[in-house]
């Protein structure tokens, strides 16, 4: 299979919830407008943002058929999915009926409770998943904040040759060493996504040109500058708009983390719900200082907007 390099930027979805915490599916389509309109290109569903640990194999089968409804007719859209990274077993069944949906591409990350003794391992768990769709391009989802498992993945592509599918990584991690090596791996041959939006600058800098993180959802207009930025060479101009998005991202780590993302989400018209149990909420005060603060940092001037119309 010849693999395709993706471009631009990918958001990583929140999963929309109720009140109750179940599943607020009809959100997905005015979502991926949202997205569209905003010049995002693809969706990277059911991974760390979209709650994927903490949905039931049924609940990804719901979110997948709702992206897969709603983007069926725009080509350029990319979707993939999460698919897990536990049970073996339960990733096949998923990327299969991924397939059948009619996404573009499917995702694992490294198991995280038996973990694979070495790189050799965990390549074997990937060619075991990616060969229930051989003809689905198939990624490996590198985070070892969150996995445990930190095998350079320069090696991972020295394992994976023989998988036809193997297309890429999503690089959720700061070793700008091992992804260099890793872009420049047999001429470029795989495609390489970087995963950290508060270091989007240093990445394009050594050849990124995808990327997929979760600030996209919200604040894709700074992003978009940022990269049109450094493509023109203004360097100081790209380095000031990274300098926004650090700000951005540092109110998630004030007010608790990843959860502190649907609050964004919030602001800008699109109501998620909340996160489910084990990640901690913002209560209402917390909200009410949050809001605050992002007018001190003027999000809404490079923030996302709802449109009612896919440009």
């Amino acid at each position: 299979m010849a693999t395709k390099h993706l471009t631009g930027l990918i958001a990583a979805p929140f999963t929309p919830m109720h009140a109750d915490g179940s599943l607020n599916i009809p959100v997905i389509q005015e979502y991926y407008t949202l997205l569209r309109s905003n010049g995002v290109t693809g969706a990277f569903i059911c991974g760390s943002t979209g709650e994927g640990v903490s949905l039931t194999l049924a609940e990804k089968k719901e979110v997948i058929a709702a992206w897969a409804a709603c983007t069926k007719d725009d080509p350029v859209f990319k979707v993939m999915a999460l698919l897990g990274g536990t049970c073996i077993a339960d990733c096949k069944e998923l990327a299969v009926y991924a397939g059948k949906a009619g996404l573009y591409a499917v995702s694992f990350t490294a198991p995280n409770y038996f973990k694979p003794a070495n790189v050799g391992m965990l390549a074997q768990c990937c060619a075991e998943i990616a060969s229930a769709v051989p003809d689905l391009p198939f990624y490996y989802y590198h985070i070892p904040v969150l996995t445990g498992v930190d095998f350079p993945m320069y090696n991972l592509l020295q394992e994976v040759n023989d998988i036809p599918n193997f297309a890429g990584i999503k690089y959720t991690h700061e070793d700008f060493m091992d992804f260099l090596s890793c872009l420049r791996y047999k001429n470029g041959k795989y495609d390489m996504l970087w995963g950290r939006d508060e270091n989007m600058l240093p990445a394009l800098s050594i050849g990124a040109k995808g990327a997929v993180g979760s600030t996209y959802n919200y604040a894709a207009p700074l992003y978009h500058q940022l990269i049109q930025a450094f493509e023109r060479g203004e360097l100081e101009k790209a380095a000031q708009l990274q300098e926004q998005s650090i700000e951005m991202i540092r109110l998630l780590g004030k007010y608790g983390g990843i959860a502190t993302g649907k609050a964004y989400m919030k602001l800008i018209g699109l109501d998620c719900g909340k996160f489910r149990l084990p990640v901690k909420n913002m209560n209402d005060d917390d909200f009410l200082k949050f809001t605050k603060d992002t007018e001190a940092i003027s999000f809404s001037a490079y923030s996302s907007k709802i449109s009612t119309a896919v440009s």
